[in-house]
């Protein structure tokens, strides 16, 4: 765009950060200010993956890519097609980061350590020449008659607002006062608290492939379930939280959770692998003898739970017996009664509506000359590098001006 001579980021985070460098990559004459109001830079990128920092994830359709956010994922395909997962990989190894895939697709940097990532973009913001100001929380956003805003007073061409997403709608007041509809922000990625559930003696244990549903709902999700000692955790519970953000916000997250254990949602299919398995070991003791991939200490509560005897042998454990285990295998049953945010890295569903705003720019409808980028918008993805992503991109096309 011509005439991008002073542009102004507010929020120092990774969308943030990304779209002060695009801005700079893309319009080498001008001056990018970056506004942290506090002082620390790309915090969450520190403390993510558990310090690892999962940059994005090996899904290199923009297509295949957009189907996992469950908010704004029609809107990024257009941002994807700009910047996606690949053009990630590629960013940060021409600048000498090198990213590996984990078996679940999870992207970090090889060092295993978030820093790096932190080192390469400071590096690149000296380098570039980006004004960054910590401390520096913006009082003010105005637009000009002639075009151009003031922020605080200091006058700037374009601005790029990249301040994350606000557990409140008070904190997106602001933005409402621009023009901007705004939807009412709720948390999106946590863990479900089973207070009540003895499962939680379990904690630690982790059952690879579980189908979890929400009764009630239309809401499912399959992957690994983690135990932890306040209720249950892992991709399966992450992805679910995500999809049914809005659902179980309105319920006040008192719902109950259905879970086949065994992931094989046919339930004629479960019982032939149960009793195919079952005739290779009918002199066995039904608690050394699990038919199915679930880990011991799991399967002991499971048998617990269906009122079978550790000691029973299978050849002696008669139909009603083991049509309550398989009942017990497929539809167990759970009482969620709150949640918990998922290791600090909080994120939400809600923020700028997405109709407002120009995905093939993300420059607002309503305000030219104002670009968005990050969670302040109304997207979220699933775990998995997904958020991550969401910022590079819509940092990068938002960096562009247009």
């Amino acid at each position: 765009m011509e005439g991008a001579s002073k542009v102004a980021v507010i929020g120092g985070g990774a969308a943030g950060f990304f779209a002060a460098l695009s801005a700079a990559e893309h319009h080498p004459s001008a001056q990018v200010v970056l506004f942290e109001k506090t002082a620390k830079l790309l915090s969450k990128v520190k403390i993510s993956g558990g310090g690892r920092c999962n940059v994005t994830h090996h899904c290199f359709s923009p297509s295949a890519l957009s189907r996992h956010y469950p908010r704004g994922g029609k809107q990024l395909k257009k941002g994807f097609g700009t910047f996606q997962a690949s053009d990630t990989v590629a960013w940060f190894e021409s600048r000498g980061v090198a990213l590996k895939t984990e078996d679940d697709g999870r992207m970090f940097p090889t060092t295993d350590s978030s820093q790096t990532i932190i080192d390469c973009l400071l590096r690149e913001a000296d380098r570039k020449g980006v004004d960054i100001r910590l401390q520096a929380a913006v009082q003010k956003l105005e637009p000009q008659s002639g075009g151009g805003f003031h922020l605080d007073g200091e006058p700037f061409d374009q601005v790029i607002v990249a301040t994350g997403g606000s557990p409140k709608r008070s904190g997106l007041a602001w933005l409402e006062a621009l023009g901007h509809t705004v939807s009412d922000p709720v948390p999106s990625l946590f863990t479900f608290n089973m207070p009540g559930e003895d499962v939680t003696a379990l904690m630690g244990v982790v059952v690879p492939d579980a189908l979890v549903r929400i009764q009630g709902t239309k809401l499912s999700q399959r992957g690994p379930v983690l135990i932890t000692h306040w209720g249950m955790s892992g991709p399966a519970v992450l992805k679910l939280s995500a999809w049914g953000a809005r659902d179980l916000a309105e319920r006040g997250y008192a719902f109950s959770v259905q879970i086949n254990w065994v992931g094989i949602p046919n339930a004629s299919e479960a019982a032939a692998t149960m009793d195919a398995a079952v005739d290779e070991m009918r002199k066995k003791k039904v608690a050394n003898a699990c038919p199915f991939e679930l880990p011991k200490k799991f399967w002991a509560y499971l048998l617990e739970r269906a009122e079978i005897p550790t000691d029973a042998v299978w050849l002696d454990l008669g139909k009603k017996a083991k049509n309550k285990l398989l009942n017990t295998l497929l539809n167990d049953v759970y009482e969620v009664r709150g949640k918990t945010t998922f290791k600090e890295e909080f994120v939400t569903c809600g923020g700028v509506t997405l109709g407002e705003v120009d995905f093939a720019t993300m420059q607002s409808r309503e305000l030219p000359g104002l670009y968005f980028a990050g969670e302040v918008l109304d997207v979220d993805g699933v775990t998995g590098g997904f958020n991550f992503q969401a910022a590079w991109t819509t940092g990068f096309v938002a960096g562009r001006l247009g």
